[in-house]
């Protein structure tokens, strides 16, 4: 099973990644783990990266995809995954297919967190990361309404997305997900 699962920051993206790769044992890409050991290592992707984080910004495409494309083609990865932040764009959701399709892969869904613009304030505020200072945040969630949205209907029109409400308790959110993905 290949799932992305898409939402703003705060949404309990990380938290309902890490219950789908418990309950259907699959290994978790998270790119936004990723960039921050990126950066605190300054690696040359944390090099590149630290000035758009720290701005709440999104790293730019070409160099997402790359770091993507690189993750993929890991053959632990070969049998499923969860990709958590990731894609970010339009462009980089249809990247993602492209490469898919010369794996022979394909994205069994998308799975889209949907929580109100301040539960996504207050739930990044509460966090202790250091990119979550409340400039940054509001950054992003604007970038999310901006760049993001766009990949929602891209993943509809394929028919592979799945809409949560993301404001309810983890574990509802974690029940929501597993009967929508159990159903035939």
């Amino acid at each position: 099973m290949r799932l992305v699962i898409l939402g703003g920051s705060g949404s309990g993206k990380s938290t309902q990644a890490q219950k789908l790769c418990q309950n259907f044992d699959l290994p978790q890409i998270s790119t936004g783990k990723i960039l921050r050991e990126a950066i605190a290592s300054m690696s040359d992707l944390g090099s590149y990266a630290q000035p758009y984080v720290t701005k709440g910004e999104l790293v730019p495409d070409e160099i997402m995809i790359e770091f993507i494309r690189l993750q993929l083609k890991k053959p632990e990865l070969d049998q499923g995954w969860v990709l958590e932040g990731y894609p970010r764009t339009a462009f980089q959701a249809e990247e993602l297919d492209f490469w898919l399709d010369d794996l022979g892969q394909k994205l069994d869904w998308a799975i889209y967190l949907q929580v109100a613009e301040a539960t996504m304030v207050r739930r990044s505020l509460k966090r202790s990361l250091a990119d979550d200072q409340p400039e940054i945040v509001q950054r992003r969630v604007e970038l999310f309404y901006d760049r993001t949205i766009p990949i929602l209907e891209y993943y509809d029109r394929r028919r592979c997305l799945l809409t949560i409400n993301g404001d309810q308790s983890p574990e509802l959110v974690e029940q929501n997900i597993s009967t929508l993905l159990s159903t035939p």
